[in-house]
């Protein structure tokens, strides 16, 4: 499960996807079977979050890594580019940022 502290030196990416609404279920599969049988078993990775917009045409992947040079490296794995191609196939767009944590917040 994804913790955020902005305590731990964790690297995030938030990468949003457009999709035809059509694609957005094939591409939540795609990304949920990635993480499971090649992403999570990368050197450092820490968690991924994968989220649907309820318009229908957007899917954020939320995935916290070590550090940029685990997710560099994870970027240049070839199990992961193989999924990463076929990512590209199904979206219109697609916004990766690559962020620190400064906060969170939660009401008590």
């Amino acid at each position: 499960m994804t913790t955020i502290n902005p305590e731990e030196n964790i690297l995030t990416l938030i990468n949003t996807f457009t999709v035809e609404p059509e694609n957005q279920e094939k591409l939540v599969g795609l990304l949920n079977e990635a993480t499971e049988k090649v992403i999570k078993h990368l050197d450092g990775f820490v968690s991924v979050s994968i989220h649907q917009g309820v318009e229908g045409t957007k899917v954020a992947n939320y995935a916290q890594w070590r550090s940029k040079e685990h997710f560099m490296a994870a970027l240049k794995n070839p199990e992961a580019q193989a999924y990463m191609k076929q990512v590209e196939e199904l979206v219109q767009k697609a916004e990766p940022v690559l962020y620190q944590v400064n906060s969170s917040h939660k009401i008590r």
